[in-house]
């Protein structure tokens, strides 16, 4: 490789480095065209923090009744999603714990009672029918709040109401029963039920019309709070699945910038520490691992940023320290493997080669075996657990990226402008009585020519494409070429290409 071509395009890696890492940290005020002022936030002010690094509140739910099929635990999940959305807290979580437990993480919340008045401690929902505005034993039972697919504030005759969308079966048995009762001055409750016993009568209201499609309309002197308290709380008891609330707490903001804050920089001097001992034992090999390293941060950042699944916590930030550890530890594999080649006699770029070649097995193996474990934490873990493991996975494929390729073609460029003439300059050293005159030299493998294919007619009228160049090939050779593997590369530069040149001018 030319050295002028090298120095441009390892110039070129630098500046988009440099803009990226300008584009992961700043924010500044643009003007579009339109005059419109827009505000540009890097890369790390757009990651989604989690509740312990932004505080908020979390509430652990578990089903009141044994051990639910997954399907109705995953319909309560979207249920408590959807009622939190409908509110405003769009960056609400609610996962499921092992087979029986949902937890609900709403960060960033500045009145947190607000956030508990809404997923309070779900129950059952009841309807009955009853002579007047409060509960007996004697009142008709019509249905539970499974029927209910929807319960939302409305306005309705310029007046505050809350409505409800009831199911097919909700739908029929609501019109039989409206039906027989309209303007008889009876009730219909809408009742809390724990335990198997109605707690609490949240509504009653009169049967005005007989309702047949399904959506009815509770009136009455309803403020717009009240309406959509209403709301909630018959939505809170049409769960899939009946939920009792053992485990609820509130984190403090203030805990969670602390947290962030020690965090970054533990990360920021850990970096700072390997660039620093990348530098001293390899040199020009240490310098471009710590621009590796860089290249490496501002890709992590935009994919966490980027990523609609990826949450930063506590243990997301420990997830990507640690693939920057597997990383330096590819680079420091394919280091040593270069130092041993030169050590025992090959040429600078002759140990580049068979370093890289000999070090892939070894990296490939490390960053796939600990892929497993973080695929196995995405699949299986909850919450924090999970977080790791997304940020561990993306870091782990980072890794591989920034070890096998971008250090490759980093140290390639590196070889080229500065020239193999100075083995201390990359921290390499011969064996000790080592003869120079039997160095060996890097031989590149000869580049593959395409030729035009000829093409004959026999004399049936068939045409046939023959290779003019081709040769017999001897019945040793044709063996020595069966016993290879089909479609197998011969060797690390047959995968990212070759190396043909030094320090040529």
């Amino acid at each position: 490789m030319k050295r002028k071509s090298s120095l441009v395009k390892f110039i070129l890696v630098l500046v988009a480095t440099a803009i990226g890492l300008v584009a992961s940290f700043i924010c500044f005020p643009y003007r579009s065209t339109g005059g419109n002022i827009w505000n540009y936030n890097g890369f790390i002010h757009a990651i989604d923090l989690g509740l312990d690094l932004k505080g908020g509140v979390y509430a652990v739910y578990e089903a009141s009744e044994g051990t639910p099929e997954d399907s109705a635990m995953n319909g309560t999940v979207s249920q408590l999603t959807d009622m939190l959305t409908r509110q405003g807290y769009t960056e609400a979580t609610v996962v499921r714990e092992g087979s029986s437990r949902i937890r609900v993480e709403v960060p960033d919340v500045d009145d947190p009672d607000e956030i508990f008045e809404i997923i309070g401690d779900p129950a059952e929902l009841a309807f009955y029918h009853s002579q007047d505005s409060s509960y007996s034993t004697d009142d008709e039972f019509i249905f539970g709040g499974e029927v209910v697919e929807k319960a939302s504030a409305v306005i309705a005759d310029n007046q505050y109401a809350v409505s409800l969308d009831l199911n097919g079966a909700g739908s029929t048995k609501f019109s039989q029963v409206t039906s027989a009762h309209v303007g008889d001055g009876t009730f219909i409750l809408i009742c809390e039920v724990q335990n198997g016993q109605v707690a609490e009568v949240i509504s009653a209201a009169t049967v005005q019309s007989a309702i047949t499609n399904g959506q009815a309309t509770i009136t009455g002197n309803f403020t717009a709070e009240a309406a959509q308290t209403l709301a909630d709380r018959i939505m809170s008891g049409t769960f899939s699945v009946p939920l009792t609330l053992i485990e609820s707490s509130i984190v403090d903001p203030t805990l969670g910038a602390s947290a962030l804050t020690a965090g970054l920089i533990g990360g920021i001097i850990a970096i700072v520490a390997i660039m620093v001992f990348m530098s001293v034992f390899y040199r020009m090999m240490g310098m471009v691992a710590c621009i590796t390293t860089l290249i490496y941060m501002v890709l992590m950042l935009f994919l966490l940023a980027v990523f609609p699944m990826v949450q930063l916590s506590l243990p997301g930030i420990a997830g990507i320290i640690l693939s920057i550890g597997m990383m330096i530890d590819g680079n420091v594999i394919i280091y040593e493997r270069i130092k041993d080649e030169y050590r025992n006699g090959k040429s600078i770029l002759a140990a580049y080669h068979a370093g890289f070649k000999k070090a892939v097995s070894a990296i490939v193996d490390g960053n796939v075996t600990t892929i497993i474990a973080a695929v196995m934490l995405l699949i299986f873990g909850t919450g924090t657990i999970s977080g790791f493991g997304v940020t561990l996975l993306i870091g782990l494929v980072l890794s591989m990226f920034a070890s096998l390729v971008l250090t490759r073609f980093l140290l390639k460029w590196t070889l080229a402008i500065w020239g193999t003439k100075n083995p201390r300059m990359y921290a390499l050293k011969r064996r000790p009585g080592f003869n120079e005159a039997d160095e060996e030299q890097y031989v590149p493998a000869p580049k593959r020519v395409r030729h035009r294919k000829q093409t004959i007619t026999t004399p049936e009228g068939i045409a046939v494409e023959i290779d003019p160049d081709a040769t017999p090939q001897s019945e040793e050779r044709a063996e020595e070429t069966q016993d290879k593997p089909a479609g197998g590369a011969e060797n690390f530069d047959d995968i990212f290409g070759s190396f043909d040149g030094g320090d040529k001018k």
